[in-house]
């Protein structure tokens, strides 16, 4: 899950609001492409993954399942390992937090965005919906404490849940979405460019997740919409990774290319196998 999640970061963070023209080009899965106008570099990912790696740490460590402790995992994430990919205004938030205190106290938690969403995946290897809603509700509120923000996150994180325990077919996710996140249209198709706001991306991933039947072309279709594909694409890809009914054929050298410092490929491996040895 967090491998496959931390490649589609990596991979659509080349693509991120290009013109579609640089995607038709480049859209091909033959390398990571660097992007036009940020200084990330090729197979680097963002925030998308670093977010999440910080509430599957928080899952595997068995902690209470607090906004301060979740809060303390965000703030150490980002101290232990600066990168770009966050939004300006975060970004310098958590430059300048000392701690998860801090972190609390300050932040402003009315985003609709894609922020919780983005790092929502791993919460759904607790066994029921219902713990899923629960924990998801208050990792999204920390940030995205508005309707829109917590529905995406939480739709976000029973994708995986979803596929984890064969719940169904994919054609029939955005059913199951419905029944547990009201108000969205989960089932409806995506079409056209992704804005920023969270359901938006959930509903893409949903979109490119039934219609594909593996994951490499799960990744292409996720960049294929255009606008914040990076989140799309961990989305999509996290939930597609737990799914039986695609194959699971991203390329070798997008695994190999993946960054590998000390929170990169194998530290995503080794935590992704705890990660998944908690499922019942």
């Amino acid at each position: 899950m967090l491998l496959e999640l931390a490649i589609g970061d990596a991979y659509g963070a080349g693509f991120e609001y290009v013109d579609s023209a640089l995607i038709r080009k480049h859209n091909d899965l033959s390398r990571y492409v660097r992007h036009p106008r940020h200084n990330i570099h090729r197979g680097a990912y963002t925030d998308d993954t670093q977010m999440t790696l910080a509430i599957a740490e928080a899952i595997v460590s068995g902690e209470p399942w607090t906004s301060a402790m979740l809060a303390q995992r965000f703030v150490e994430a980002f101290q232990r390992d600066p990168r770009e990919g966050y939004a300006g205004g975060f970004y310098r938030f958590l430059q300048q937090v000392r701690d998860g205190e801090q972190f609390l106290q300050e932040i402003r938690p009315d985003s609709d965005k894609s922020g919780a969403a983005m790092r929502a995946a791993p919460i759904g290897i607790y066994p029921t919906p219902q713990q899923v809603i629960e924990r998801c509700t208050i990792q999204a509120a920390l940030t995205h404490n508005t309707r829109d923000g917590i529905d995406a996150a939480i739709a976000a994180a029973l994708m995986t849940h979803y596929f984890l325990y064969h719940l169904g077919p994919k054609k029939a996710l955005g059913t199951f979405l419905e029944e547990q996140v009201g108000g969205h249209n989960w089932s409806t198709p995506w079409s056209g460019k992704v804005g920023s706001k969270g359901w938006m991306s959930v509903r893409a991933a949903i979109t490119a997740l039934i219609n594909s039947e593996s994951m490499s072309e799960l990744l292409k279709a996720c960049i294929d919409f255009s606008g914040d594909v990076d989140t799309v694409a961990t989305i999509a890809l996290a939930a597609g990774s737990c799914s039986s009914e695609l194959a699971q054929d991203l390329p070798t050298h997008l695994i190999e290319k993946l960054e590998n410092g000390s929170y990169g490929r194998d530290y995503i491996r080794e935590l992704d196998e705890r990660l998944l040895a908690l499922r019942v």
